[in-house]
């Protein structure tokens, strides 16, 4: 397999430097790789389009109007855009891929591809083997955020926090989240809509909806923000379409890609940092003898499977096919 030159927009963010990761760790045949910012320093350059027109391959992790002010042009000229942003994710005529869930939606034709809501990716890579075996109706979840998903200043605002609270200092006031994260839990992520819902849940519902080919089905989302670094934990309540047994979702789950089951026993947060894979543990049925309803509990790594580690799989399947 040949290589080819990428460029990092946003390279100096904790995404950015995270994909820089993901493409090394995986040896992913790449040869030049342009890191590229919202203004030039040591090694980084600053981001133009004549800047980024000869990399074939272009990495978003910047902001939304970098993505939107980029990547439709890049496209136009023939270049593969895969961006971590909101931008695009609910374009009609864009597929959102989870290559463990629907690698069946990329054709030769796409050259856009939106990394999906990180919380988004680490629910469906988990629902994915659930709908296959029994069908989905609906699914309800409760959701607990780490601080990296408000990307390095959520991560330094959490952590001035953590430090302050130790030493008995002063703690600075929250400017990133919307209340002090340590030592608490925010029930907000994102700004409420009329019904009473936050974009993130908004964002969670939607694209939910989207990337497991359901478009009807019944998705409701309370999001929190936790003091936690980098990984998501979900709660996760989902009616199937047909009567099942823990045991057949079981067993649906031991052989889904992307997914590490735990028949016994709990997951958390700390232990799947730095990971690539989704775990999925206490699945039980919501009463005695139900055969519809039912639980989990899923955790998996924001900074990598639910934004570097996926963006990167894109390029790896694209690459597979020899669609790049």
């Amino acid at each position: 397999m040949s290589s080819v030159d990428v460029a990092i927009v946003g390279a100096t963010g904790v995404v950015g430097e995270t994909i820089l990761r993901v493409l090394e760790e995986r040896r992913v045949p790449v040869g030049r790789v342009g890191r590229f910012a919202s203004r030039a320093r040591d090694g980084v350059e600053a981001t133009t389009l004549d800047a980024l027109a000869p990399y074939p391959v272009v990495f978003f992790a910047s902001t939304e109007d970098a993505s939107a002010e980029y990547a439709p042009s890049l496209v136009d000229r023939g270049a593969i855009v895969i961006d971590n942003s909101a931008t695009f994710r609910m374009a009609e005529d864009v597929p959102l891929v989870i290559p463990e869930v629907n690698p069946g939606d990329v054709t030769r034709d796409h050259r856009l591809f939106p990394v999906a809501n990180c919380t988004a990716i680490i629910l469906c890579t988990a629902l994915a083997p659930l709908r296959d075996a029994a069908g989905l109706r609906s699914v309800r979840v409760a959701t607990y955020q780490a601080a990296s998903g408000a990307g390095r200043a959520g991560l330094d605002e959490l952590l001035a926090g953590e430090r302050a609270l130790v030493s008995g200092a002063t703690e600075p006031p929250a400017a990133v989240f919307p209340r002090a994260l340590a030592r608490n839990v925010v029930p907000q992520i994102g700004s409420f809509d009329a019904s009473g819902y936050t974009g993130e849940e908004r964002k969670v519902r939607e694209e939910t909806r989207k990337m497991l080919g359901l478009p009807s089905l019944r998705v409701s989302a309370t999001t929190v923000r936790v003091p936690v670094r980098t990984a998501h934990s979900e709660a996760v309540w989902f009616e199937t379409e047909r009567a099942t047994s823990v045991e057949e979702l079981a067993h649906a789950c031991e052989g889904a890609p992307g997914v590490v089951f735990h028949r016994d026993g709990i997951v958390t947060p700390r232990d799947v940092e730095g990971t690539d894979l989704v775990h999925v543990a206490r699945l039980h049925a919501e009463e005695d003898g139900a055969t519809h309803h039912f639980m989990l509990w899923c955790v998996g790594d924001q900074l990598r499977k639910g934004a570097a580690t996926n963006a990167v799989q894109i390029l790896e399947l694209l690459l597979e096919r020899g669609y790049v």
